[in-house]
């Protein structure tokens, strides 16, 4: 059963509420990575209507063997266990779809849960004879189809011409925010100081089941250790599993990629060089895949003259999860599973809190809304924000900056994400006017120096005049 607590998704309620009470046959897709929480969405909806039925299928798991008349088989079980009746052999999708239609009755909602494994590749029919059904409803109904594999829906519902103009609502569902997150796990009675809430959140980001899996009746530590550093953790198989079902065991490639990444943001020809990728589109396709899928977020360099993408642009890891395990749990894997880490404490870790803050770095992106709120600028002001990488030349310094906003009236607002146990001394204002001095910028630009912290700050650094704000992350736990 899905589980009792639902945080946030307000506005994707709203929409897909709207849409139901058009009273129409409507059609709507809902897009995100695994555990995101698609079919708890739509379980929600259907908690919120009254006097309608909810009819949810899930295609099976990709696995060697599976074939179109077991996805079939499976569907029919799923049916006739809603109806209470012995099971039928459907020998064609066609069958299937027409006998669901005999039980639909107005106002009801259907959902096809990882419909990318319902019809699959192996099945060139499903579409066509899903299209020709879905063309044939007159009654009142909400059809959803969902999906972890985003490529596939992309290719074949989103971008389809049997679909084409069908579709009345699309929705990316992306990661809880920082404040839904900390209400979440405040919802299981977890009991945390700040910088244990933002260790945990910096670790699963804001992923519905990662949250759930959390204990609160332990430490932090010992939930991660459990979690991510004992033979059985869920989040040691996680990685394999996502890879297994997104790629059906045709990942390497793609692991090599995130592999590339997991130390920071590369460029298509850096990724290229390192995973010795021949010349070819393939490789930009199959970061395209990671990126649609959730795992690899893709950030255009600009000029800040012209405010324009420069030919280059950054790709790195977007999902929290997915850089824990490249950076901490692959490396100590064989140690794991043979049960190395069960007695050391989590503090003693080697790169443990190091990496905590790139973690961070992850997360507070993820937010970025967030800063920007703190900051006082509103959206329609932005011509350019993200992580930013001055390369170096025979002419410039290198630079990275953690996060860079460029507005309209040629303010740039360079953001700095520190994320230690100690308090910031002043050596941190040292820091950042070395840094920023490196940064190559056009006349008549402002470079404005922001501090994001979690462990307070010394009050020489918070009376100084230098930054123009010192944002404490706690308070993106607090508010919505």
């Amino acid at each position: 059963m899905p589980a009792a607590i639902f945080i946030g998704r307000k506005v994707e309620l709203e929409r897909l509420q709207a849409l139901h009470r058009k009273k129409t046959p409507s059609l709507a897709v809902v897009k995100g990575r695994r555990r995101i929480g698609k079919s708890r969405l739509i379980f929600e909806l259907a908690q919120t209507i009254t006097n309608q039925t909810f009819w949810s299928f899930a295609g099976l798991a990709p696995h060697v063997g599976i074939s179109p008349q077991e996805q079939r088989d499976n569907f029919a079980r799923q049916l006739a266990l809603m109806l209470q009746v012995p099971p039928q052999t459907f020998k064609d999708w066609s069958d299937a779809f027409e006998h669901l239609s005999l039980h639909i009755k107005p106002g009801d909602i259907i959902l096809f849960d990882e419909i990318s494994w319902m019809g699959g590749d192996q099945d060139p029919t499903f579409i066509p004879k899903l299209k020709v059904w879905w063309d044939k409803q007159t009654k009142h109904m909400l059809l959803v189809f969902c999906g972890s594999v985003s490529t596939w829906i992309e290719k074949n519902i989103l971008n389809s011409t049997a679909f084409f103009g069908r579709i009345n609502l699309t929705i990316n569902l992306e990661a809880l925010s920082i404040w839904e997150s900390a209400e979440f796990l405040r919802k299981i009675s977890m009991k945390l100081s700040h910088y244990d809430m933002y260790k945990l959140l910096s670790i699963v980001g804001g992923v519905p089941w990662y949250l759930e899996q959390f204990n609160p009746h332990i430490t932090a530590d010992e939930n991660i250790k459990q979690l991510a550093f004992e033979k059985n953790g869920l989040l040691v198989a996680e990685f394999d599993r996502i890879f297994h079902d997104l790629f059906n065991g045709k990942g390497s490639t793609y692991k090599k990629i995130l592999n590339s990444l997991e130390d920071g943001a590369k460029t298509l020809s850096e990724i290229r060089k390192d995973i010795d990728f021949a010349h070819s589109g393939t490789l930009s396709q199959m970061i395209e895949q990671l990126t649609v899928a959730g795992f690899v977020a893709k950030q255009s360099l600009w000029s800040f003259k012209t405010a324009e993408p420069l030919k280059q642009s950054l790709y790195r890891i977007s999902d929290p999860y997915m850089r824990f395990y490249l950076k901490m749990i692959a490396p100590n894997l064989e140690a794991i599973l043979n049960g190395a880490f069960d007695q050391i404490p989590l503090s003693t870790m080697t790169g443990f809190d190091t990496h905590l803050g790139l973690q961070l770095e992850a997360l507070l992106l993820q937010n970025r809304a967030l800063i920007q709120k703190k900051l006082g600028i509103s959206p329609v002001d932005i011509t350019c924000s993200g992580p930013y990488r001055q390369s170096k030349t025979s002419t410039q310094a290198g630079c990275q900056i953690d996060y860079l906003i460029q507005t309209k009236t040629n303010g740039l607002f360079i953001c700095e994400f520190k994320f230690k146990r100690r308090e910031i001394g002043s050596d941190i204002i040292t820091e950042m006017k070395e840094k920023i001095s490196r940064l190559k910028t056009p006349k008549g630009f402002a470079r404005i120096p922001v501090l994001l912290h979690l462990s307070g700050v010394a009050d020489a650094v918070a009376t100084s005049p230098y930054f123009y704000r010192i944002i404490n992350i706690v308070d993106f736990l607090e508010e919505g």
